[in-house]
């Protein structure tokens, strides 16, 4: 037996906005998502092997704690060496592996500008610091000579 497809005037949006707690909470999962894509619904790398790794890493987390994180279960933030098993657990550089735990436990938003040099730094801490209308001002600017550049071409 078949199942009706949905009706086309059904309204299946929530008849309420969800609560600001819970949607911070799905929001803030980024070390849980990253076990998840790891293991890819039992597809990638499956738990055992994460833990299998972080043991040979000298760093052991345990198959639950990685089935557990993947779930957003896991309440506490790991500490500095559940976070070094993580990472060789995921096979994933260790500051990936801290930015995403700060972001889910801490609420951190990254500010940084890492890989670039100073001036870059400085010149987006600049415009960041400008009004709306100054930035798209500046972005026109940064257009016009780029396409002056293909012009001289």
């Amino acid at each position: 037996m078949e199942a009706p497809a949905p009706s086309a005037n059904r309204n299946n949006t929530s008849p309420e906005p969800l609560p600001d707690h819970l949607v911070r909470d799905m929001d803030r999962d980024a070390l849980s998502r990253m076990v998840r894509e790891a293991n890819d619904d039992s597809r990638g790398v499956s738990y055992q092997t994460m833990a299998d790794r972080a043991e040979a890493a000298g760093h052991p987390v345990s198959k639950p704690y990685f089935q557990k994180m993947a779930t957003n279960s896991v309440a506490a933030a790991p500490t500095a060496e559940r976070l070094r098993g993580i990472a060789a657990g995921l096979q994933k550089p260790l500051s990936i592996v801290k930015r995403a735990a700060a972001i889910q436990y801490l609420d951190y938003e990254a500010t940084e500008l890492a890989g670039y040099d100073e001036d870059t730094r400085v010149i987006v801490a600049h415009l960041a610091g400008m009004g709306k209308n100054e930035r798209r001002r500046w972005k026109k600017m940064m257009e016009a000579d780029e396409l002056a550049k293909r012009d001289d071409e």
